[in-house]
């Protein structure tokens, strides 16, 4: 069930930590997010390092569907009410800046970068729409409305913005991380003010960044209760139609498309990790009914942390945790956000100022409605009286029998059969399998 990009791209190779270390700043985790910081960093002339518990590019970033948008979704309407408008408009450009940046980097890389039009669709009706595009207007952005998509269902409409991006990811962050001091099969075991005790060595750093998808640390911050982890599916489906761009429904159980070298990616199927959904059984029966002719060529699934607010979390890992940073919670637009975050943590690291900082504050409000879902479900798992249970915080297990893992409703974790764990924040299998 490898992803396309894994099967296209050959990323460099880095050795491990074999000694105690002294760094300025400690990057943890060689996803896209990390590896950007480490890039920006090292373009600042920073000392750092950065450590990754596998190889990079071998967690979220290699299953990706790859798009590079500001269209997050409705989301404008939604930030505009509940932050208002120069905050919507901080989202809006910070992740327009980041767009941006790629296109520019994206020029000496050969990783495949197309514009695209970007596409949100609704089957429900055109309020929601036309609520989003009032909220576009006030934010001055020249969104588009279409009535009609090339997609093989009726739709009530669509948003479009134009000459946003896709891309190959892995063949971009194998460019990027050529020359960056990177230490790959080191694994975290634990932090403490100015240290990290690894698989390695300890490493000696005043400053750290945690990119390591679910935030390491469960005593500050939050994040346990903060956030919570979505699956989702996806068939790459050959000689199935060009869409001609990249489109995704407003509603978050809908479809997404787009094109990739003569290939779709149909995406869906998705759930609450340790819930159920329609998985990749969802897309089958949707390629079957309407593309017909088509031939699967690849499948993968994908995990992402969502936040309370829609808003990734980046910056001051909390108010108690001096020169300690975090970039989390990327809510399935990691690749675009990726680029943000290392922008914004670069400028914190070096004191500089940066104009987005409030929006993605990890310290702003937690009075969401999404707080008490995801209380509710961590009581209930807790009170589950079955194993296995969780090593992260005891929550009770649920077996998924698509990807025949074990997988925690609470927070995301994930286990294979044999109790290997496939997906953090747990730091070890599990016990008593």
């Amino acid at each position: 069930m490898d992803s396309v990009w894994s099967q296209t791209a050959q990323l460099p190779q880095f050795e491990p930590l074999r000694a105690d270390l002294r760094t300025d700043v400690l990057i943890v985790g060689g996803g896209m997010a990390g590896l950007l910081c480490a890039y920006k960093l090292a373009q600042a002339g920073v000392d750092y390092a950065l450590v990754e518990a596998g190889s990079i590019g071998g967690g979220i970033t290699k299953n990706t569907t790859a798009k590079l948008t500001s269209q997050h979704g409705l989301i404008y309407g939604k930030l505009t009410r509940e932050f208002g408008v120069e905050r919507a408009k901080m989202y809006l450009s910070a992740n327009q800046a980041a767009l941006e940046e790629y296109r520019t980097l994206c020029q000496d890389i050969d990783c495949h970068f197309e514009e695209k039009d970007s596409f949100v669709y609704s089957m429900d009706g055109r309020k929601k729409l036309e609520q989003e595009l009032t909220a576009l207007e006030r934010l001055g952005f020249a969104a588009g409305f279409v009535e009609k998509i090339p997609l093989p269902f009726p739709v009530a409409g669509a948003i479009k913005f134009e000459r946003q991006a896709q891309f190959h990811p892995l063949k971009f962050l194998a460019a990027v991380a050529k020359g960056l001091r990177i230490f790959e099969h080191t694994k975290v075991l634990e932090i403490a003010p100015g240290q990290a005790m690894t698989s390695g060595g300890t490493i000696s750093a005043k400053t750290m960044i945690l990119a390591t998808h679910f935030p390491l640390l469960n005593k500050h911050g939050g994040y346990f209760l903060k956030l919570y982890q979505h699956r989702s599916y996806v068939l790459a489906l050959d000689n199935a139609p060009d869409v001609h761009g990249m489109y995704v429904d407003e509603n978050e159980k809908g479809l997404s498309f787009r094109n990739y070298n003569g290939l779709l990616f149909l995406g869906g199927g998705s759930h609450r990790t340790g819930k159920r959904g329609g998985g990749w059984q969802e897309l089958e029966r949707f390629s079957q009914r309407h593309y017909p002719d088509a031939k699967e060529t690849a499948r993968w699934a994908t995990q992402d942390c969502m936040t309370l607010d829609g808003v990734p979390y980046i910056g001051p890992y909390s108010r108690r945790t001096h020169g300690l940073y975090v970039a989390a919670g990327f809510n399935k637009w990691g690749m675009t956000t990726s680029m943000a975050a290392a922008g914004l943590l670069t400028d914190l690291v070096l004191e500089r100022e940066n104009p987005y900082e409030a929006v993605f504050s990890p310290s702003r409000t937690v009075l969401r409605p999404q707080l008490a879902a995801n209380g509710l479900e961590a009581a209930l798992s807790l009170l589950t009286p079955t194993a296995p249970r969780c090593p992260h915080m005891g929550c009770a297990l649920k077996y998924n029998a698509a990807e025949h893992s074990w997988d925690c409703p609470c927070h995301g974790s994930r286990f294979g059969e044999d109790g290997s764990l496939l997906d953090n924040p747990a730091t070890d299998g599990k016990k008593g399998m």
